[in-house]
């Protein structure tokens, strides 16, 4: 559908964001369509709707990091640019039994460099998808057959059965857990909905009003709280029903959320609320959609 809907750069530079997170719904990663959205806009004003051909250009594009620009580059324009991703940290980490961190910034300065040494410069596009498909397909993370590997004899961590433990992190990531409170506050044939900000998981996808505390909280604890009584101190309540405990995953952050069904007789907040009928044009978090489904 996205594709459809914009089948040209400069139809996707000239559509409003929230039809782009609209038709983005449901793919995940919703910085990625923000990033598609404002990069088509650059290429459109700087580069004349033409998709800029080098990598200093590529680079220069809104969400294009290293590893995306050298892609392009390779594959798309067959400039010498190596490709350095997972799979291929992990082939040179294992094959050259390099012990420096790759999520620091000289490890991934000495990989980068190794990596552009070993590329085949006539050839970029078939070196670069070469390393990374070995990387996926026989240079595993975990449990890889080195017995039938073509570069066993090569490999330094296989001569000193290192193979585990390479490539080496630095840290763990952090999981952080959130404790999210969804209200979905309806009135007669509405309910109310919000669009969260900037600087946060979801930024400009709609949801239901969100009250967020700090630890698991029991009902009577979350209509005792400030931020309920902001909500509803002018109105009344005909009936609260709390769903059971959804815990949604991630990549960084674990969301231990509770869905409240709270029917009032008149709508006294400030809240905004739109039919449920209309709930269709707006774009919803995969854990809030499933929500909106249920009433569809």
């Amino acid at each position: 559908k996205f594709v459809e809907q914009f089948p040209t750069v400069q139809m996707l530079a000239a559509a409003e964001l929230d039809q782009v997170l609209l038709l983005w719904q449901g793919l995940g990663y919703y910085s990625r369509a923000r990033n598609l959205h404002a990069a088509s806009q650059q290429i459109c004003d700087t580069f004349d709707g033409v998709f800029p051909s080098t990598y200093k250009d590529i680079i220069s594009l809104k969400g294009v990091g290293e590893y995306t620009a050298a892609a392009i580059a390779s594959f798309a324009y067959k400039l010498p640019h190596a490709v350095v991703d997972g799979n291929v940290y992990r082939v040179l980490s294992r094959v050259f039994g390099i012990e420096t961190p790759i999520d620091t910034g000289a490890g991934k300065r000495e990989f980068r460099a190794l990596a552009s040494d070993l590329l085949d410069i006539e050839n970029p596009d078939i070196h670069n998808q070469a390393i990374m498909e070995f990387g996926a397909l026989q240079c595993k993370p975990k449990s890889p057959d080195c017995d039938v590997c073509p570069l066993q004899n090569k490999c330094e961590a296989f001569k000193t059965g290192s193979i585990s433990i390479l490539p080496i992190k630095s840290r763990k990531t952090k999981v952080r857990n959130r404790f999210f409170h969804y209200l979905k506050v309806s009135v007669n044939d509405s309910i109310a909905i919000e669009k969260r900000a900037n600087g946060d998981i979801w930024a400009e996808l709609y949801q239901f009003p969100l009250i967020e505390t700090e630890t698991s909280i029991e009902l009577d604890q979350l209509q005792s709280s400030e931020s309920w009584n902001d909500i509803f101190s002018n109105s009344r309540i005909r009936s609260v029903d709390k769903s059971e405990l959804i815990v949604h995953q991630l990549s960084h952050q674990k969301l231990h959320t509770y869905f409240y069904h709270i029917v009032l007789d008149e709508n006294s907040t400030d809240l905004t609320f739109v039919n449920y009928a209309e709930l269709s044009n707006y774009a919803f978090p995969q854990l809030i959609q499933k929500q909106v489904d249920l009433n569809s």
